[in-house]
């Protein structure tokens, strides 16, 4: 996926005006937002199992290594194989090569950020093996040419009749031909289509929510079975991920898997949850005859021992992006690459680079609700407050915002100026927006009253008030 981070600002534009858009964003706040506040209440022990969940994934990047090394020695004495890759490319090929192997003309594939990461589908196909999403959601997306806008749902940008547009124009060359809207006919036709894809496939493809140490299984989350047919019935089971996925014990990922649901969607817990160990056993009745787990790095060892190790403990449960302003104003795609939403903002200057993606640490109100619900505790706003200096100091923001950022240090750095120059803006725009008690515009405020009014000040500031108080507090 090329990255369109640099351009945040004019696909935010866009995306603002988009009614359809707006119209799935707002399914959002009704659907994820408030499931996941029911479950969390639900749940007594839930912000100690947050603790708890946080405790493991520091534990095991203090010791990345040491656990890396026991998955990889009980991942090949199950009989599979470990692929350590450095870059996408190291990781694109290691996959490339398994499926030339065996002969591989399609693979089905389940959803995976890491796949995306690594731009695994236009790879593939450009090497003459076609990729077949089986996640409703990434079937969808693929339909419509389209990356995921979301972590765990990558369609939610798309509204019911735009699924039946594609369904109806994709699905004539298998004799579909009558277009259909209703939501559980939709699913009946993907899955009609679907199932004979299972079948035909050399190689199956998919994720890891989780690693596992202890026994060297990989763990998969999923609502819709699609991940177990994707993993069982080809020849060859693929498993993609990145390092910080490891977990130690069945205990710890017991522990995780408890927030992982009822953060994400609200479940108690996922539909399918599928440990995988190794390929078919001479007593299994079914699985793949081989079985690879591609690791990559792609900068992640960069983080360990600085500002940002804390973004490793990341599960992918989307939960920032459900409760994000920003994120419910402009969508997924707005954000240009693979990551969306608080964690994309905190997490992709670090992967294609503070120039590319600066905007994004900048889209954010620094309201807090992402670190809030987060159930691994990751301090987004500070890793985005980071990035902002990172920018400022490596002179990467424009010219005019650092020297307003000057500016502004400045008179903080002042209390008396600070105090002299707020007062007389009080006074000046409280006179000036007395008649209508806002502004529809106002000058170097053109971000804000672009999209809203600026309620015009009704008296006096608040040090004023603070200090007519004698700086107590009260009622």
């Amino acid at each position: 996926m090329q990255p369109t981070s640099h351009a945040f600002k004019q696909n935010a534009k866009r995306a603002m005006v988009d009614t359809p858009l707006q119209e799935s964003l707002r399914r959002l706040e009704t659907g994820f937002t408030a499931a996941r506040q029911a479950a969390a209440d639900g749940l007594p022990e839930f912000e100690d199992l947050r603790d708890e969940a946080r405790g493991i994934k520091n534990h095991v990047l203090e010791h990345l290594d040491l656990y890396l090394e026991r998955f990889e020695s009980r991942v090949t004495e199950k009989g599979g194989q470990v692929h350590w890759c450095e870059t996408p490319r190291d990781a694109r090929n290691a996959i490339l090569e398994i499926c030339r192997k065996v002969g591989a003309r399609t693979v089905t594939k389940g959803k995976s950020m890491v796949a995306e990461e690594i731009a695994l589908n236009p790879f593939l196909e450009e090497n003459g093996i076609e990729p077949v999403e089986t996640d409703l959601g990434e079937y969808i997306i693929q339909l419509a040419d389209e990356p995921p806008s979301h972590i765990i749902g990558p369609a939610v940008h798309k509204t019911k009749d735009q699924v039946s547009d594609l369904f109806h124009e994709h699905h004539q060359k298998y004799g579909k031909t009558e277009r259909i809207e209703e939501p559980e006919a939709l699913v009946a036709e993907a899955r009609e289509i679907l199932r004979q894809k299972y079948f035909d496939a050399d190689v199956g493809i998919t994720g890891a929510n989780f690693l596992i140490a202890e026994t060297g299984s990989t763990v998969i989350v999923t609502n819709e079975g699609n991940g177990d047919l994707t993993q069982m019935l080809p020849r060859i089971h693929i498993v993609v991920a990145s390092l910080e996925k490891i977990v130690p014990t069945l205990e710890d990922v017991s522990t995780i898997l408890r927030v992982l649901a009822r953060s994400a969607t609200g479940q108690e817990m996922s539909v399918y949850t599928t440990f995988s160990t190794g390929p078919k056993r001479p007593e299994d009745l079914d699985g793949p005859d081989e079985f690879h787990v591609v690791l990559l790095d792609n900068g992640r060892s960069e983080m360990l021992g600085t500002e940002l190790q804390e973004l490793l403990r990341c599960i992918r449960c989307g939960a920032c992006m459900n409760h994000c302003p920003v994120y419910h104003a402009v969508g997924g795609h707005t954000y240009g690459w693979v990551y969306p939403g608080p964690i994309g903002a905190a997490l992709d200057p670090h992967l294609i680079g503070l120039e590319e993606a600066r905007h994004l640490p900048n889209a954010s109100t620094f309201c807090g609700r992402c670190e809030e619900v987060c159930p691994m505790r990751i301090p987004l706003p500070k890793i985005m407050r980071h990035w902002r200096e990172q920018a400022f100091e490596h002179h990467v923001s424009p010219s005019p915002e650092r020297f307003a950022i000057r500016l502004w240090a400045a008179i903080a750095k002042r209390p008396m100026l600070y105090h002299l120059g707020t007062r007389i803006a009080m006074a000046v725009l409280g006179r000036l927006g007395r008649r209508r008690g806002r502004f529809a515009s106002l000058p170097l405020a053109g971000g804000w009253t672009g999209g809203r009014d600026l309620p015009a000040p009704e008296g006096r500031t608040f040090q004023a008030m603070w200090a007519a108080r004698g700086g107590r507090t009260g009622r």
